[in-house]
């Protein structure tokens, strides 16, 4: 095998290879040695078919197989001997011209083609004992847990109908059933009868829990709202409706007693057990959204530490499959580049910096647990897929079989687990100091959203 370097700019190689005709004939040779002892063929006995014979009748399809190993081989050889991590699959380009296939096919020509590869960059790796974070912790406090105990009260209320000729207030649930136009013409999903409406808990449209105020029993007036512009459904966004809307029962909220029968209605043992659980729940949540901060923090400074060039295909991948995103859910929503205060061109070379971002961040977290043995087991990738089946209750079965025929999903499902395990083998080294922070402030938005990796 010869090997010419043809291109070499920045992290992209390509290569002009030259396999001997002698060696490609020698290799169909052995194979078709191989293949004697196997092949069965009427008129010979087992294992004494001539090999001129199956040379043949299978040629040129071992020809084309033994091309493609000394190929795949060749490739390895000359990547493995340069030290090079793919960051891309190679891309080969074979003869065109039909003789110049047939010479080689026919084992009277050397095989020369051309491999075309991008490279991963030498990472030097910081020293993680230099790196110092903030890590921001909340206490759960009696008011957050009052507070929780609240929305839980709030969730779970009962109402009582308020009788004939009652009229609706703020608070009360309304059951309505309407019919919606836009200029005269009902729209798809405009229309539904038997829906309970709780005035002033903001699940409907802008303006319409509000105008149900003062409707009885048997009452019918036109509910006039405007969809939000960024609503769901692009059709409707920013258009004004009216619904002809009639009340079918009118509901008061009725009080509810918080004491160890309520917390019994909801399957707790007292009302203590109650609020021992939205304490726990609650430091969970806090403690997720610390370690989210944690992450960012850490990240941001892997990011600092490690400046080099990444492969550029690797960068576009990871920029359109963020675009691809980006884009569907502007059409979902309605929204334009205008109306969110940028350009189209803009917001792509935004999003290049962060794709850009994403891939070196990618990059140092791998390069960190190879060099470290940081490995993911199957049990953890299991627990990860048990953990996915218990959230569609009824489907588990289905869940695992899916898991268990996609490698790609298993992948994805282990992604993260390592990611984490990398994190977490870098916060045993770096310095982490701890600050006790109100709620407010551990949910303060940093715009870190869209740097993390």
């Amino acid at each position: 095998m010869q090997v010419k370097e043809t291109v070499a700019d920045g992290l992209k190689r390509e290569y002009q290879v030259t396999i001997a005709a002698s060696d490609i004939s020698s290799k169909v040779d052995a194979r078709l040695d191989e293949l004697k002892d196997k092949v069965r063929l009427n008129g010979f006995r087992p294992g004494k078919v001539p090999v001129a014979h199956l040379k043949r009748m299978y040629g040129r399809s071992v020809t084309a197989e033994t091309l493609e190993k000394l190929i795949r081989d060749s490739n390895d050889q000359i990547f493995t001997e340069r030290g090079f991590r793919l960051a891309t699959e190679p891309k080969i380009t074979m003869p065109t011209e039909p003789q110049e296939i047939e010479d080689v096919l026919a084992g009277k020509a050397d095989l020369n083609y051309s491999v075309a590869i991008e490279v991963v960059p030498t990472i030097e790796l910081a020293d993680f004992k230099t790196i110092s974070v903030e890590k921001p912790v909340a206490e759960v406090s009696d008011s957050d847990v009052d507070d929780a105990i609240k929305r839980i009260v709030d969730a779970n209320r009962s109402y009582a109908d308020k009788g004939e000729g009652a009229k609706a207030e703020s608070g009360d649930r309304v059951t309505v059933s309407f019919k919606g136009t836009i200029d005269g013409t009902p729209f798809e999903g405009g229309s539904a009868e038997g829906i309970p409406v709780v005035i002033g808990s903001g699940t409907f449209i802008p303006g319409f829990e509000d105008q149900l105020i003062g409707m009885a029993v048997g009452e019918t007036r036109v509910v006039k709202s405007t969809f939000p512009e960024n609503y769901a459904s692009a059709e409707l966004a920013g258009k004004a409706a009216e619904f002809e809307t009639t009340a079918t029962l009118v509901e008061a909220p009725k009080d509810t007693v918080v004491d160890d029968e309520f917390a019994k209605s909801l399957g707790m043992e007292s009302l203590d057990k109650l609020k021992e659980a939205a304490r726990a729940r609650l430091a969970a949540e806090y403690a997720g959204a610390t370690r989210m901060r944690v992450k960012r923090q850490l990240l941001d400074k892997l990011d600092e530490a490690h400046k080099f060039d990444a492969p550029p295909s690797l960068v576009e991948q990871e920029f359109e499959l963020m675009w691809r995103s980006i884009k569907a859910e502007m059409e979902s929503t309605g929204k334009t580049f205008e109306s969110e205060g940028s350009t189209e061109e803009a917001s792509k070379e935004e999003y290049r910096k962060i794709a850009d971002r994403r891939v070196r961040l990618g990059l140092v977290l791998s390069e960190i647990g190879e060099k470290n043995k940081i490995q993911v087991s199957d049990d953890e990738v299991g627990r990860a897929v048990m953990q996915r089946a218990r959230q569609v209750p009824g489907r588990e079965k289905e869940v695992w079989e899916y898991y268990r025929k996609s490698p790609e999903a298993l992948a994805q499902l282990r992604a993260p687990i390592f990611e984490d395990k990398v994190v977490d083998f870098i916060l045993e080294l770096a310095t982490v100091t701890e600050k006790t922070v109100s709620r407010e402030e551990l949910y303060k938005d940093d715009d870190a959203d869209k740097s993390a990796a």
